[in-house]
């Protein structure tokens, strides 16, 4: 029954019967330890003393025998005061043994010891009243009585320590059994402890120890310092990095799917795309031509000049929804070459000069040293950039601040990271709208198209990059952009 539990069952009933058996051996100890201390309380407090009173008892009584004898034989008044002081101490003993005896048989004996002595008292003290009055004859018969009376009470003395030498004996025997009882149950426990014990550790070597050698035998250790010394450690380890793995794999697999959704979005958005393209673009190509040449043929007033003017800019607005659209659902293939991005910022801010001062917006770059070349396609990064700027500028509008940070950061030994902040002082983003910036044809502006900050999150994400939007309760937003620095062997990366 015992092998069809479950491992897990059967160590812990292991557990808790070695458990068991230590707290119960602990408790029995604790027991015994109480037990052996009142019953030496007992021996020394009660028996022992009741013994040396019973002793005492004895001795101030044949004392005053003694004494007697030495009065009748040298009329010396000297034993007299010393009898006198052995009857006190007989009195004081007595009720010292019957304050310190519980036992009933021994209140019984003390009873009788106590009456026959005051009898004998009392006749001892008429035989020494006849014998200083000189009648010798009357104290032969009285004497030979009050002796009697005195081998009485010495044998009851007797018999009052008799019993408490007996108790004594009762005590130590209690104490033998007690200590008996203990080494009968310890010579059990031990034997139990030593089987348990056995049986724990052939499971734990069978079902634990033994798989996890296998296992850290059977794990790659060539970067685990000590090999097999610490299987536990190696195998922490290796199950640390599959887990990271794991983590990767499904990361990387939901990115794949998400890639895989879109793809099939723009694919359909593609075939739309190209419907739209050859339908509108060509139309709008000859609407612009035709204004062209009306505006140059015709003689019009400053009134139609503006409505020909608003139309036009209509229609660029127009063309450049549709160059975008085009853009999201068709984007073009990554040309990637070693460049810094710190050139492609400034070439960015040289070819924006002139709209930046239109907008009288200030462009402060802030860069302690040029940052890394790596592998990026430069004219993507470069709209990427000039997105972020634009919608910086029409944010803030004018009088204005763009501050353009750059830093390289260092994530772990091995790893390093590019990093561009484009940060303005203008209204910022509201919570609810910082999720929905990234997405297709959201704008928060009533001439966007709403693809601008979609193709700029795509670009750098497939720089192997990122994209942030970060916006405080305060003014201000900062859009950041995060590459990574990678090592190239030959010095160049076409698919980045």
């Amino acid at each position: 029954m015992f092998l069809q539990l479950s491992l897990r069952r059967r160590i812990l009933l292991l557990i808790a019967s070695l458990a068991i058996i230590n707290i119960a051996g602990s408790a029995i100890t604790l027991w015994y330890a109480y037990k052996t201390q009142n019953l030496n309380h007992s021996m020394v407090n009660q028996d022992l003393a009741s013994l040396i009173a019973a002793q005492n008892l004895e001795t101030a009584l044949v004392m005053q025998k003694g004494f007697l004898t030495y009065y009748f034989m040298t009329d010396s008044p000297e034993w007299l005061e010393k009898l006198k002081k052995h009857h006190e101490n007989f009195q004081i003993g007595l009720i010292h043994a019957r304050e310190i005896n519980p036992s009933s048989q021994g209140h019984k004996i003390l009873n009788e010891i106590e009456s026959r002595y005051i009898r004998f008292v009392f006749d001892r003290e008429n035989v020494l009243t006849l014998y200083k009055n000189g009648e010798k004859k009357e104290i032969a018969s009285k004497h030979w009585n009050v002796r009697n009376q005195f081998f009485r009470i010495h044998e009851l003395t007797g018999q009052f320590k008799k019993i408490q030498e007996e108790q004594i004996a009762d005590s130590s025997q209690s104490l033998r059994d007690l200590s008996r009882n203990i080494k009968y149950i310890a010579g059990l426990a031990i034997p139990c402890v030593i089987i348990l014990s056995i049986f724990l550790t052939l499971i734990l070597f069978s079902h634990v120890l033994n798989p996890i050698h296998r296992l850290a035998m059977e794990a790659d250790l060539k970067e685990i310092p000590g090999g097999l010394e610490n299987e536990i450690e190696a195998l922490k380890s290796r199950v640390k990095h599959l887990i990271m793995d794991i983590g990767q794999t499904h990361a990387k697999l939901e990115q794949s799917q998400e890639h895989l959704v879109q793809s099939e979005r723009l694919a359909m958005v593609g075939k739309l795309a190209a419907g739209v393209a050859h339908s509108v673009r060509n139309p709008l190509t000859s609407v612009k031509m035709r204004l062209f040449t009306l505006e140059r043929s015709l003689q019009l007033t400053a009134e139609q000049k503006e409505d020909l003017d608003v139309i036009s800019e209509e229609i660029r607005h127009i063309d450049t929804i549709l160059r975008n659209f085009l853009e999201y659902a068709r984007p073009p293939k990554l040309n990637c070459q070693l460049h810094s991005p710190s050139d492609v910022v400034d070439l960015t801010i040289q070819l924006l000069k002139h709209r930046i001062e239109s907008y009288q917006v200030d462009v402060v770059v802030e860069r302690k040293e040029k940052l890394p070349t790596v592998m990026l396609d430069s004219d993507q990064l470069k709209e990427v950039l000039v997105n972020l700027i634009i919608n910086s500028c029409e944010a803030m509008g004018e009088n204005g601040k763009i501050t353009i940070i750059e830093e390289k950061i260092q994530n772990d030994p091995f790893h390093h990271t590019a990093v561009i902040r484009v940060k303005d002082n203008g209204p910022g983003i509201s919570p609810e709208l910082k999720e929905k910036i990234f997405q297709p044809f959201f704008s928060s502006k009533e001439e966007g198209s709403g693809l601008g900050l979609s193709i700029a999150k795509r670009i750098v994400e497939e720089h192997g990059g990122e994209l942030r939007a970060e916006s405080d309760d305060g003014p201000g937003a900062t859009f950041t952009i995060i590459m990574p620095i990678k090592e190239y062997e030959n010095g160049d990366n076409p698919d980045c």
